[in-house]
């Protein structure tokens, strides 16, 4: 018996027959290429109530029903003091979508925003412990981000220009406060506009960061420089069609030996310790060759 055509209905057709290669062909590459999903996982689907978070979710729920893993998920809303229309906007989304959230609630903005300094990045600290406790909580041994592809070049981008190191995002990692809890960022091949125009396709509405201090500022939530990054990119775009994919295919293909220096395990490096070690494999070779 063929299912009702409901608006959710609709919206999942749309991932497979209009973006399954924006959308769910990048998706079930990052969750097979770097094992994000195993048998047996429960994962909270973290969802602030935007369009990454929610495409991020419904993804998830359509790979869980038609994969052969089998594995849980939860799909869990934090609210931080959302105003009541934002709330309304979540939860009327998240039925748009059938998906079936759970709420809490906690008191993020009204701390985060009394900060003078750095107020998104307390807010953000504070957001991830409190979503990490509940998914311990409920049993999760993972929670899923939203983070893709754009965040993941931009973050590089920010990292070399204002840090002076060259860093990025990694598609999952151990969280280092709770035990036995790892993160997952199954977006993280899937690039920005292809979200974008699946919510334009769907006439999908979904809310920003929506906080006081956002609002105060005109929207500028995460800072000026991700902006700076974003539109630095752009810029190069118009030039290079391609530098997005360079930029990403680049950080899966870091060439080492050229760097004069690097960082691991917390401690600095120089291309002086294999320097000779290095030139006697490069004559060997060239002499085997």
């Amino acid at each position: 018996m063929a299912r009702e055509t409901t608006p959710a209905l609709k919206i999942e057709q749309s991932v497979f027959k209009h973006f399954r290669k924006g959308l769910w062909g990048p998706f079930v590459t990052a969750v097979h290429q770097y094992e994000l999903i195993q048998p047996g996982d429960k994962i909270a689907v973290c969802i602030s109530g935007g369009k990454d978070s929610m495409c991020l979710a419904k993804l998830i729920q359509l790979y869980q029903r038609i994969n052969e893993i089998p594995f849980e998920a939860v799909y869990l809303v934090m609210d931080p003091g959302y105003s009541k229309e934002n709330r309304k906007k979540i939860e009327d989304n998240a039925r748009l979508l059938d998906l079936p959230v759970t709420i809490f609630e906690t008191n993020v903005f009204a701390v985060a925003n009394n900060q003078d300094r750095n107020p998104c990045y307390l807010c953000a600290r504070m957001r991830r412990g409190y979503l990490y406790n509940e998914a311990k909580n409920l049993g999760c041994n993972k929670i899923a981000l939203g983070h893709h592809l754009n965040d993941v070049i931009e973050t590089t981008v920010m990292a070399m220009f204002y840090s002076s190191k060259l860093e990025t995002i990694i598609p999952k990692c151990h969280s280092e406060n709770f035990e036995g809890m790892e993160l997952i960022r199954p977006l993280y091949r899937i690039k920005e506009k292809d979200v974008i125009g699946w919510c334009r396709y769907n006439n999908l509405e979904f809310i920003r960061c929506a906080c006081a201090f956002t609002e105060r500022t005109h929207g500028a939530c995460g800072g000026s420089k991700r902006q700076e990054a974003k539109e630095l990119i752009e810029s190069l775009k118009k030039t290079n069609p391609e530098v997005e994919d360079n930029i990403f295919r680049s950080l899966h293909a870091v060439q080492m030996e050229t760097f004069p220096g690097y960082k691991a395990d917390g401690e600095l490096h120089s291309f002086l310790e294999d320097y000779e070690l290095y030139g006697k494999f490069t004559r060997k070779k060239k002499t085997e060759g």
